[in-house]
């Protein structure tokens, strides 16, 4: 008798220590649900869809690292001025092509690594590199998110929203996220990005901005519309030098869970294996119609105020992410927000990744008035920003991707300084 008590006791405590992991990981994913669905939001792609590839590429990263490392993968914000060029120019589905090409650096990356050791990338995309790439990203969006505040597309070329009214609407959200993210405290800290949407949202409402329509004409469940992705040349080397850029963030990112957790990532499983489950999670989502995926700096900030450190956990926001793609109200409702509440919000967001690469060079301490130095940074910003295009026949590489490459191919072939 006394043991079969025992038993139920010992199943009680495993029932309740998942139903705590399961509550924690949908509380995981309400943090990174306002990021998570900005990128298809701003670039056309769909909400059910993202919310879908960011629950497989959790799954397929976490079978990569063995199950070791706390962290959840999904939209990638270093790729979203590419994708609205991309879009425009080629169509989305050549776009995702080059964007599930983008993953397959990824796993190259891996591999080199695992070969050659951690240094090789470093050597290669030292933060001279990468510090001015990140802030080319941000400059180069901030026309959109400009656009969109005052209510016009993000090309500017339609007024979608009265200029005034819109005016009011992307305030209010942009006023919202920033106080959020100055003055809110514990839980609320941690989504901004969802309080400045909703502050929005309701400010349009008052002002007969939107509807719930789109939402009341929608079923309720539906299998998410996935898109199937095609291959062209010029779209591939187009994406691929972006993709070098988030490559280098994703070591930041594992620095950081790391030092949340005390726990050294970079060796065990090793970066070489973080490396590739992000590699192979954005081939799986960019091979249905998904955003490339990473590992999100949210969810880190969640872990350390819940301690939650258990990697189940995140296995738990993955199959909610899964199951609520499925609800196909969501994606109406996400599709129904008005630019205007997404532009206030963008101003704050693409402000945020240029600094994000000042930063890195702040930190790296480089000299930029070091002759070799100031070339690099110079010739990056000014190519990404002024719109420079490299063309051969039919072949073009501009704008970012430009920018990425000749910072890499200079920092490799300008002679640095004798000591």
């Amino acid at each position: 008798m006394h043991a079969d008590s025992g038993q139920h006791g010992g199943m009680d405590t495993t029932y309740n220590l998942r139903l705590r992991d399961c509550l924690l990981g949908a509380q995981m994913l309400f943090v990174a649900f306002g990021s998570l669905v900005l990128v298809p939001l701003l670039t056309g792609l769909n909400s059910n869809v993202a919310l879908f590839t960011a629950g497989v590429g959790t799954l397929i990263f976490q079978i990569c690292t063995r199950g070791k490392v706390p962290i959840f993968l999904a939209s990638s914000f270093a790729f979203i001025a590419p994708i609205i060029y991309g879009a425009q120019t080629w169509g989305m589905a050549l776009t995702l092509g080059g964007l599930f090409c983008s993953g397959l650096v990824y796993v190259l990356l891996s591999l080199l690594i695992r070969w050659r050791g951690m240094g090789i990338i470093l050597r290669l995309l030292p933060p001279v590199v990468t510090g001015p790439v990140i802030v080319v990203i941000g400059l180069v969006l901030a026309p959109v998110a400009v656009n969109m505040a005052l209510g016009k597309s993000g090309d500017g070329a339609q007024q979608l929203v009265p200029e005034n009214t819109a005016m009011i609407i992307s305030m209010a959200s942009l006023a919202a996220t920033v106080l959020v993210s100055l003055l809110g405290r514990g839980f609320l800290r941690l989504v901004p990005i969802l309080c400045g949407i909703t502050v929005g949202f309701g400010t349009a409402l008052w002002l007969g901005v939107g509807g719930w329509d789109k939402v009341l004409a929608a079923p309720w469940l539906a299998l998410p519309a996935f898109t199937f992705p095609e291959f062209s040349l010029e779209p591939i080397l187009f994406i691929i030098p972006i993709t070098l850029a988030p490559a280098i963030e994703h070591f930041g990112d594992i620095i950081a869970i790391s030092s949340v957790t005390g726990r050294d990532y970079l060796k065990d499983p090793g970066i070489k294996n973080t490396m590739l489950g992000d590699g192979l999670a954005t081939m799986a989502a960019c091979a249905v119609g998904g955003p490339p995926n990473t590992t999100y700096s949210e969810v880190t900030g969640a872990v350390t105020l819940t301690r939650a450190f258990n990697p189940a956990v995140m296995t738990w926001a993955a199959l909610c992410a899964i199951l609520l793609s499925c609800v196909s109200k969501l994606g109406a409702f996400l599709a129904s927000i008005p630019t205007p509440v997404m532009g206030g919000i963008m101003i704050l967001l693409f402000g945020a990744i240029m600094v994000v690469g000042l930063n890195t060079l702040v930190r790296a301490r480089e000299d930029l008035m070091e002759a070799r130095n100031m070339v690099i940074v110079a010739l990056i910003i000014i190519f990404g920003v002024g719109g420079m295009q490299f063309s051969i026949g039919s072949f073009k590489l501009g704008g970012i991707g430009l920018a990425a490459v000749t910072g890499v191919l200079l920092n490799l072939f300008l002679p640095r300084r004798r000591e």
